[in-house]
């Protein structure tokens, strides 16, 4: 019993280190994993038979006599279906193995207030029409979906998400029941979704120490401590967005408060800094305030530098409590961080300590947009990670469940 279970533990971590480094050699394996070679190619031999992994001659090699052989993710085999939802667009992903996206779909979200039945009905029906295009064989191994809220760990239930209203609503379990594949719907918060990508294939990969910012309406944050997601004694830590910079004449957050971090420099508060009207909103919108600065605008140039500036406050304060290795600005803060870059570097050299400073970096994310959408994928291959040939034995092909 114990050497099985160090078996099905070997297949997982080795299928682990393909599907996150992608081509790797047996030679790297077998460092990584502290196995002598025979072992490793046992455990290749096994993944191969069950189609998610192949060997293949490395590409361009230079180097004289006969190469050694290395690992793919075979993307053929098993998939997932990752759901995003923001603000202000629904989408959803058939994924493979190495984190390929094979096909997508995505929809407008209206601010309308609390629209759960909307969203599950959109990304029910887009997960349906995705898996049914799948190839016959193909195996959908798992669903995961992030949500711009407060999730309970296990369930899925949205607790609260102060954007649109969202109060104890029963995302996950709702998904899972219109999608009627058989799967449960495995859900996270946004931004700590999108640290756990940047971390394992991003601006962070391998990092043991990092923290992730991520605009949207708000601003929500994930925090890697140890190279394990820090999430609170409920699951509900890290939220960033709602530490306090400005308690005296701040602005008013969503959350009740004033003076949230994500209340002074989330969407809103970027759009009024810049004299823009009410009803221009949303990405296309802070993005154009970005490029207007980046051509010389002046009230654009000063709206980046008032923001700027509170978001050096936020990010010194966090330097100081958590001493990361890097920062990563994600979603639209990726978008307009470039502008107010030396102001947010300004703030932390004034505010934050030198020992915790000293070393750390600022990045954009490299996953853009999609760091929430492939930190959902994430959630929904952990199972098939953990026990690769047991989840295959389980799972009917795309044939059986239409």
């Amino acid at each position: 019993m114990v050497q099985e279970e160090i078996r099905r533990n070997n297949v997982g971590t080795l299928l682990r280190h393909v599907h996150l480094g992608g081509s790797v050699s047996r030679t790297a394996l077998s460092e990584r994993m502290r196995l002598n070679r025979s072992t490793i190619m046992a455990l290749i031999a096994e993944l191969t038979r069950a189609g998610l992994v192949r060997e293949e001659l490395p590409q361009g090699t230079g180097r004289a006599g006969r190469p050694s052989l290395v690992v793919r993710p075979e993307s053929g085999r098993a998939y997932v279906l990752a759901f995003d939802v923001a603000v202000d667009r629904l989408v959803a992903a058939r994924v493979a193995l190495g984190g390929i996206v094979l096909d997508r779909r995505e929809a407008v979200r209206p601010r309308a207030g609390a629209d759960l039945d909307r969203v599950v009905e959109v990304l029910a029906e887009f997960g349906r029409r995705l898996h049914g295009e799948a190839p016959p064989d193909a195996l959908c191994v798992g669903a995961g979906a992030s949500y711009c809220g407060m999730i309970r760990p296990g369930d899925g239930m949205v607790r609260f998400g102060p954007d649109l209203g969202w109060v104890d609503q029963a995302f996950g379990a709702e998904l899972g029941r219109r999608l009627g594949l058989g799967l449960p719907v495995s859900v996270g918060n946004e931004a700590h979704l999108g640290a756990l990508a940047e971390q394992q294939r991003g601006a962070g990969a391998n990092l043991q120490n990092l923290i992730y910012l991520h605009g949207d309406v708000g601003v929500g944050g994930g925090i890697i401590v140890g190279g394990k997601l820090l999430d609170g004694d409920s699951g509900y830590g890290c939220e960033l967005g709602h530490m306090v910079v400005n308690p005296y004449d701040g602005r008013p957050c969503g959350c009740g408060s004033h003076g949230c971090l994500e209340a002074e420099v989330g969407e809103r508060a970027l759009l009024d800094a810049a004299g823009r009207p009410a009803e221009l909103f949303g990405r296309d919108a802070v993005r154009a305030v970005a490029d207007d600065a980046d051509r010389g605008d002046p009230a654009a140039q000063e709206a980046l530098h008032r923001i700027g500036d509170w978001l050096g406050i936020g990010v010194a304060n966090l330097c100081n409590l958590f001493n990361p290795g890097m920062v990563i600005f994600g979603g639209t803060l990726r978008e307009i961080y470039p502008g107010m870059a030396a102001q947010v570097r300004a703030r932390i050299a004034a505010n934050a300590l030198p020992v915790a400073r000293e070393r750390v970096r600022l990045r954009t994310s490299a996953l853009g947009y999609d760091a929430t959408l492939a930190g959902a994928a994430e959630l929904g291959f952990s199972g098939l990670l953990a026990d690769p040939l047991g989840v295959l034995a389980r799972t009917a092909p795309c044939s059986a469940r239409r």
